[in-house]
Parts: C-alpha cells; structure tokens; sequence
C-alpha cells in the first residue's frame, strides 16, 4: 500500500508536523529524506532496509560516498542532498554557540563538540577558545593523530590559544573506539596543558571525551 493510502497520522511527514521531528522514529526520518522508494517498496520500507543493511542511521549517515552509494534507492545526488544537510546542523550548532555563553550551555556545548568529532576514524584533539566572558571565539583543530593517539604539543596550544586572545579553553577529543572512557595518557596531557596555559593565565574549564553516543565531561568528574 502506497503511503499516501496510509492513515495521515501515520504518514511520516504528516506526523513530524504534526507531533514534531522527535516523535519520528529513525526509519520514518529517513524516509523524508528519500522522499521515494522503489518499485514495490514504500519510502519507509525502502528506509527499514537500509538501517538494516547499514547497521543504523548513524552508520549511514557517516558512510563514505562509494558505501553509501551502494545502498538501495541511493546515489550520488542523495549523497550530496545528505551531506549539505548535515552541514547545516553543524553550523547550526555552531551559531547558536556563538550566542550564547559556553559556560551557561553546557549540553550545546556537547552537542556541538560530538557533532565536529565523533565521526573521524582517527584522534583528533581539538579545542574551543573563550573569551574573558566564556563566549567561544572559534573552535580549532589542534592535531590529527592516528587510531592510537593524537599528538598535543603544549606550546604550539598555547601559542594558538594566544593567538586569538583566548582567555579559557574547553578541549575535547574523539575516541574510535567509542568508549568515552579517560586514559593514563589523556589525564596526562589535559594535565600538561593546564599547567602551560595557566603561565600565561588561560584557564582550562574542561576536557571532554567523545564517544558513540555518549561523553565524559573530566569537570564533572572532578578531573580539573
């Protein structure tokens, strides 16, 4: 049965203006996205089968271009609608954290750091650099290491950190292998870099750790 025979509650698209996106469940999200199916196939089973044969949405939606292109009812053009729209919500992200204080929003603060780096295939350590009133001046990319590790060289932080006037920083970097779970080495490091920053009187307010799905704040952990 073609989805427009469908009850009009139960029609994705009638139910998220109805009820909201969240109301959706991940299948009928990306079923929007698809807009069609293919023969035989409604959009929402079209979806079903690609969560299936990709695991999840998340896996879908941080598949290359040639995986994802290989998918049913996928193609380049799909990959390219995908890719602009999770651009926007970074930058949306990015905005709103821009206007407010980082302090203050502390669950955009996360979203936005998980959406920059829990999807590289390897360590990268970043940070975002405040300003005396904890509003961020701009998030950095400090170093790309490999699935192991990320090389962080205090001085080149804190020349960076300078660089823009920063007055505190909040860092955070990725792990692979999901687990958001601090390592001997991170505490290390997150040590090494208060202490080098503090010389020059740039407060370090915390160092997050991005998992699959899930985050370790190392101040609310006590670990600052």
């Amino acid at each position: 049965m073609p989805i427009t025979d469908w009850p009009a509650e139960e029609r994705p698209r009638e139910k998220l203006l109805q009820r909201g996106a969240t109301a959706l469940s991940d299948a009928e999200l990306l079923a929007i996205f698809l807009r069609t199916g293919t023969r035989g196939k409604t959009a929402v089973d079209l979806a079903r089968e690609l969560l299936a044969e990709f695991g999840s949405l998340r896996a879908l939606l941080s598949a290359d271009q040639k995986q994802f292109c290989n998918g049913l009812g996928l193609g380049s053009a799909k990959y390219a609608v995908m890719q602009a729209t999770l651009e926007m919500g970074r930058r949306h992200l990015h905005e709103t954290l821009l206007s407010g204080d980082a302090l203050t929003s502390p669950d955009q603060t996360r979203q936005y750091l998980t959406a920059q780096l829990r999807d590289y295939q390897h360590e990268v350590f970043a940070a975002l650099l405040l300003d005396n009133r904890h509003q961020v001046i701009r998030f950095v990319e400090l170093s790309h290491g490999t699935i192991d590790g990320a090389s962080v060289h205090p001085r080149e932080v804190v020349k960076t950190a300078l660089s823009f006037n920063a007055a505190a920083v909040i860092f955070a970097h990725n792990h692979p292998s999901g687990i958001a779970e601090p390592s001997q080495a991170d505490q290390r490091i997150t040590e090494q870099l208060k202490a080098a920053l503090a010389l020059v009187e740039i407060r370090v307010l915390d160092h997050l750790i991005i998992g699959n799905g899930e985050s370790h704040s190392f101040a609310e952990h006590g670990l600052l």
